[in-house]
């Protein structure tokens, strides 16, 4: 894998227009015709994750500050991101790391590898400008200056850092001139158009206050000091950036209505659930009730999180919700919420009924039996199988190294957990078959996935509490068809946040919607990628762009990756 070759859409139009028999010629992968027609449901394939952390050349490894002194975010880094920063066309990673919290902090920094397009990465981040100790715990990018490069945003325990991508493989931090002060304990953080002006704004999740000055001792013998529980700390309110749009941000977050001094807030998601085309937000509070925050379309936003069924349990208390996604996942044309929640809590599978209510499906199911022990901090859906269906990824691991001694059953490091969607909309736990990588117990806290190595299936990343990151590759995916979009926004902010992708194949349509932020404190790659089981073509590709634009294409090849710029096709 030397280079890679990016078709845009008219490029893969005029390629296609002389017939369909030539769908074959411009595909990545196998010929469509090789690998059957759609049947009545999805055939399920082999699919086996496996670590190849070591022969990747990624070495990196999260340091908490673990110093004895059991301070509170010493149990919550790292996150991690997929980005291309230098526009090769291959998924780059950053990884955030933490500094020690005395001595010399020199050597213990984030770590950036460049994607070599050969399945090897190199460690950049000193040549990128990034070598910067800091506490640092969840990352984000976009182009939020519009000027074609994935800038990088960091939360940090005492102030989070904005980094401008220069285009030449340097990225410099531009924190202060860009107006961004925030050292309110930022957790996970999410790029999004909330007014929908082609500039891309910031919502940034804070947690408590904490300060090592201030910490709190606790304990559950009376002698021996533990890690306190958020109930013990006041909330922080999350904080919203608006972007003018000449590289300078505003503070809306008390006129935008979502400056609530009692969260305690680890994870964002952007999604439309009322589908009335503007972004709203959740977000995952810990011990506190969860935000569904709906845009109104004037610069405000208005809470309906215990409306809507989503801010507390069926005991009706609040849980320790961390990381958080969304994903039409019965193909209702609805999204509907993951939440991954504390031991013995169990995730959330908040299906969105379409009238502003959720109905926690998890209670009822095999996914909530399943996830009862875990204590989930990443989660996203994903289609791990191409099947044309969103599967569900969990990254797990506990806070007390000691745990077992109080709750046998619940571990410290804990296996991830992969979900299969059935293509009913049911979800099933995938066990050995996954291989034995994928059931490695970890302290597992940040998860992202991407297509790293060219090859159309997702493989996931995940990171280890004060422990060393793992790259799983995806082997068998591919067996099925798929299609990859990458966006390029004109009017819309250049990323394409917000952009709205319905396909229609043999077996159905699928709607998606890209986004900024994910999972836990980290961000999956900016490329769509819709799997299409053994289905032979996309008979419609439509893009709703947040400009208004709307884009369609007819009778596009599965088995490679598009670049689709805004306008090419107007409705």
């Amino acid at each position: 894998m030397s280079g890679r070759r990016f078709m845009s859409t008219s490029q893969c139009l005029s390629r296609l227009a002389t017939a369909l028999g030539a769908l074959a010629a411009v595909s990545c992968g196998p010929p469509a015709e090789e690998r059957g027609a759609a049947d009545d449901g999805p055939a399920r394939i082999p699919v086996v994750f496996k670590d190849v952390t070591a022969e990747a050349g990624i070495d990196f490894r999260h340091h908490n500050g673990r110093s004895g002194r059991k301070y509170l975010p010493e149990t919550l880094g790292s996150g991690v991101a997929f980005l291309d920063f230098d526009g090769d066309g291959w998924q780059d990673l950053f990884f955030v790391n933490s500094k020690p919290w005395s001595g010399d902090p020199r050597g213990i920094t984030s770590q950036l590898y460049r994607n070599l397009g050969n399945g090897t990465f190199a460690d950049v981040t000193r040549e990128a400008g990034l070598a910067v100790p800091m506490y640092g715990l969840g990352a984000a990018s976009a182009d939020y200056d519009n000027d074609g490069d994935a800038d990088l945003y960091v939360t940090v325990l005492d102030g989070d850092r904005l980094f401008r991508n220069d285009g030449g493989g340097r990225f410099e931090d531009v924190t202060e001139e860009a107006g961004i002060d925030n050292s309110r304990f930022g957790t996970s953080a999410a790029w999004l158009d909330f007014d929908l002006d082609g500039h891309a704004d910031l919502m940034v999740a804070n947690y408590v206050q904490w300060t090592a000055e201030g910490d709190l001792w606790c304990s559950m013998d009376g002698s021996t000091k533990t890690y306190c529980t958020p109930e013990s700390y006041l909330g922080q309110p999350s904080v919203l950036y608006r972007n003018r749009g000449d590289g300078t941000f505003e503070d809306v977050s008390a006129s935008a209505g979502i400056d609530d001094p009692t969260a305690k807030a680890l994870g964002i998601a952007v999604f439309d659930f009322d589908s009335d085309g503007l972004p709203d937000v959740f977000q995952a509070n810990d011990t506190q009730p969860n935000k569904l925050y709906r845009n109104e379309g004037d610069g405000t936003f208005s809470e309906h999180g215990v409306s809507a069924g989503i801010a507390y349990a069926e005991n009706g208390k609040a849980r320790g919700a961390m990381g958080v996604d969304v994903a039409d996942y019965d193909r209702s044309g609805r999204f509907h919420l993951l939440v991954g929640n504390f031991a013995n809590e169990m995730l959330n599978l908040f299906h969105n009924e379409g009238n502003g209510l959720f109905v926690d499906e998890a209670p009822t199911s095999a996914i909530g039996r399943d996830s009862l022990l875990a204590l989930t901090f990443g989660a996203f859906f994903f289609d791990y199988d191409l099947d044309g269906h969103p599967d569900i990824f969990c990254a797990n691991g506990h806070l007390d190294e000691e745990i077992e001694i109080v709750q046998p059953a619940v571990k410290f490091a804990q296996p991830a957990l992969l979900f299969r969607n059935d293509g009913t909309g049911r979800f099933a736990l995938v066990g050995s078959e996954a291989g034995p990588d994928l059931a490695m117990p970890m302290v597992g806290r940040g998860a992202a996935y991407a297509d790293y190595d060219g090859d159309g299936d997702l493989d996931v990343v995940i990171t280890a509490n004060d422990g060393p990151a793992r790259l799983l590759r995806n082997d068998g995916g591919n067996a099925n068809n798929y299609l990859r979009v990458r966006l390029q926004g004109g009017d819309s902010n250049r990323t394409g946040l917000g952009a709205q992708l319905r396909i229609a194949s043999a077996s159905g349509e699928q709607v998606k919607v890209l986004r900024g932020g994910s999972s836990y404190c980290s961000q999956s790659e900016s490329v769509i990628t819709f799997g299409l089981g053994t289905d032979p073509i996309v008979q419609t590709l439509e893009v709703r762009w947040t400009s208004g634009v709307v884009d369609r294409f007819d009778d596009l090849a599965p088995n490679s990756e598009i670049v689709l710029e805004e306008g090419q096709s107007l409705l």
